[in-house]
């Protein structure tokens, strides 16, 4: 039966098999060593008998072989314990020389190379710790939002209308007509409130915007949740706050090796993340009193004065200026210039976007027909069916998922830690 490379140690003197990738190979004078790769990590076998050596030597690395020997304690070995006395059987065809040297401690290829190689490149134990801390965080997210009582829904990709943003969408022919890659689940999860009363879902969301920069992708995976019975966006906050908590949580128990190869710390998020509203955020970046929005130079301003005066690597904006933000959004009751909306800033980025939306069916009439629009407009009606039966107070929130483990990892890029990134100028592998 096979086990897996951190096994080993607890098998001193037991004659086992393990199964994987050749890692690297190294030989010397009287012996040759095989570093095999498998999903738990390296092990060591001591090759000595020459024919064993020349059936090494003809083995290139990434070919996948196992191997049966003994395990012996070596305190120089991974793990403190190595193979010997190994017979090696090769499971595939000898491989071709990989395009990036995978055994190396770093990847020494730039980004492009290392995009354009993926399905190799991905092997790389520093490249594929990037999805291990993504794979931990979705599971902290999941965890989260049952202990919370939600149910995970998941909602169409393919949708007849383009409402969130105008012309930023991705059309496609459906069987004659025209239909769209959803940007988000917006009106789904919102409709479901009126059905479970907290939802959640994990999926892609699709943006053809025309962003070319490091922060930005066509294609990426959004943490969405949203729950009725809410008095404001302070509510959605709090479980906000309790999901990035928990995912933190999930990627320190269950990516710990992914951290160390990466050397990265897990931040804290404070039970009671800093708030400071738009205008206020204004001031403190130093930005015209009159924008509408903050630009990435104020987040980062923002940024650095919530860790100065609150020890806090993540801070919420609150009450963005009601022009900037979605029609379903509810404004803040005491001054409608503002939103019931806020974003949560992550080492100076905004990382969540969210808030409390509007829940009457004649609030949305009068927020269409300002836009000169019409609630029984195609695009708004079969959305606006679960208002006109009653529908609570309620809010929620999407994470980006790549843009979460970009700023956890002090990633420069959002593609180096996506597996196949979809942008203006990327559709492969």
């Amino acid at each position: 039966m096979r086990i897996l490379s951190h096994e080993i140690p607890s098998a001193v003197g037991q004659s086992v098999t393990v199964a994987g990738w050749v890692h690297r190979r190294r030989r010397l004078a009287a012996v040759s060593f095989l570093i095999l790769r498998d999903r738990s990590g390296l092990s060591q076998i001591v090759v000595k008998a020459p024919e064993t050596q020349a059936q090494l030597d003809e083995l290139g690395e990434e070919t996948v072989v196992q191997v049966t020997g003994t395990v012996a304690a070596n305190p120089q070995a991974p793990g403190g314990a190595e193979i010997v006395d190994p017979v090696i059987e090769a499971l595939t065809e000898p491989a071709a020389t990989p395009p990036i040297e995978l055994w190396r401690p770093t990847i020494g290829a730039g980004l492009p190379v290392v995009l354009d190689n993926a399905p190799v490149a991905l092997r790389h134990p520093a490249v594929r710790a990037g999805w291990e801390i993504a794979a931990a965080a979705l599971h902290g997210f999941r965890r989260t939002m049952d202990g919370l009582e939600f149910t995970e829904i998941q909602t169409p990709k393919i949708v007849g209308t383009a409402t969130e943003s105008g012309a930023n969408v991705f059309a496609l022919d459906y069987f004659g007509g025209p239909a769209y890659l959803a940007q988000s689940p917006q009106f789904y999860k919102q409709t479901m409130v009126g059905v479970f009363e907290r939802v959640f879902e994990v999926g892609p969301v699709f943006r053809a915007e025309p962003h070319d920069t490091v922060r930005h992708l066509a294609e990426y995976v959004s943490l969405d949740a949203e729950f009725g019975f809410i008095e404001g966006h302070r509510d959605v906050l709090a479980v906000l706050r309790s999901a990035v908590a928990g995912m933190l949580a999930a990627v320190g128990e269950r990516a710990t090796p992914a951290l160390e190869r990466l050397g990265v710390a897990l931040p804290e998020i404070p039970v009671e993340v800093p708030v400071v509203h738009f205008s206020e955020a204004l001031k403190i970046a130093g930005a015209d009193p009159d924008e509408p929005d903050l630009a990435p130079k104020d987040e980062r301003a923002i940024g650095e004065w919530a860790l100065r005066e609150h020890g806090s690597e993540f801070v919420a904006v609150e009450g963005y200026p009601m022009v900037k933000r979605p029609f379903y959004t509810h404004p803040q009751p005491s001054d409608p210039r503002w939103s019931n909306s806020f974003d949560l800033l992550f080492k100076g980025v905004e990382l969540v976007t969210g808030g409390q939306r509007l829940h009457r069916y004649s609030d949305y009439a009068a927020a269409l027909e300002a836009r000169g629009e019409s609630p029984d407009d195609p695009a708004y009606s079969s959305f606006l069916q679960a208002f006109k039966h009653g529908m609570p107070p309620h809010g929620g929130f999407a994470i980006g998922l790549e843009r979460f483990v970009a700023r956890l990892t002090g990633a420069e890029n959002v593609r180096e830690v996506t597996l196949f990134p979809r942008d203006l100028h990327r559709l492969t592998p």
